[in-house]
């Protein structure tokens, strides 16, 4: 085999595992919203937890966050976790016409919008990311998922909008709006819930959640460095061989 050959089959290796450490390091970074505890039911109570990462490169942070209630879902109560740093603003909106409820409620006033803003110092920097935890209901049952357009605004005066829905296809947006799936009706009697209940499981099982995404996301970061190193091994070895082959092949000439 030529030296050619040789060199070629190194470079390859080496770009591979170059790859491989760049790609340990990339990640989306979107504001989601996340179900830890059970999932909502149509018509019950939800405990949901909003996932907001800083993407602006420092000194730019994260000063304050929006999430919307469209107005059509009738949900008449929230709850916000306190979070060190952040303060929290509940916005009701009267409704232009009653929502009838399955219990027979009329809600003629909606929480249309959560704002959670920075107090100075705990503003989220570049590398930084908050959870951000509601419970709320009764959600609507005339749905199958319901959606929370989110706005986040930096320290510069931008404001991302995370507000796109998912295409019939399936394909992501750029910007999606953050989107929790409602199960099918509880039986009579456990469709309300119980929103302490359910908020204080969520809360307890956040740090749970957020510890096991930081393990997955280390454990797929050391992956990555050792698919590299690999990578680099190879190509080294490669790149010895043909000196190797090149030397007895000019020694036997």
């Amino acid at each position: 085999m030529s030296q050619h050959v040789f060199q070629r089959a190194g470079f390859l290796a080496a770009a591979v595992g170059a790859a491989g450490l760049l790609g340990a390091g990339i990640a989306s970074a979107h504001v989601t919203a996340n179900v830890y505890g059970p999932q909502p039911t149509k018509g019950g109570y939800a405990a949901i937890v909003f996932r907001v990462p800083s993407e602006e490169k420092d000194p730019v942070t994260t000063t304050k966050v929006t999430v919307d209630f469209k107005p059509d879902y009738g949900i008449g109560s929230v709850r916000t976790k306190p979070v060190p740093g952040w303060t929290a603003q509940v916005t009701k909106s009267k409704l232009p016409a009653p929502i009838t409820k399955d219990n027979g409620t009329q809600i003629t006033e909606a929480v249309t919008a959560v704002t959670w803003t920075a107090q100075a110092g705990s503003e989220l920097k570049a590398t930084d990311y908050q959870e951000f935890s509601v419970s709320f209901g009764p959600l609507p049952t005339n749905v199958d998922q319901v959606e929370f357009p989110a706005h986040q605004t930096y320290s510069d005066g931008k404001v991302v909008d995370w507000n796109q829905p998912t295409t019939a296809g399936g394909e992501e947006p750029e910007h999606p709006a953050p989107v929790v799936k409602l199960a099918a009706k509880a039986a009579d009697g456990d469709a309300h819930g119980n929103m302490a209940d359910t908020a204080s499981a969520t809360g307890d099982q956040t740090q749970a959640a957020a510890a096991t995404s930081d393990s997955t996301a280390r454990w797929l970061g050391g992956a990555g460095l050792l698919v590299g190193a690999v990578g680099l091994g190879v190509g080294a070895g490669a790149t010895i061989r043909a000196r190797k082959a090149t030397a007895k092949s000019g020694g036997n000439s």
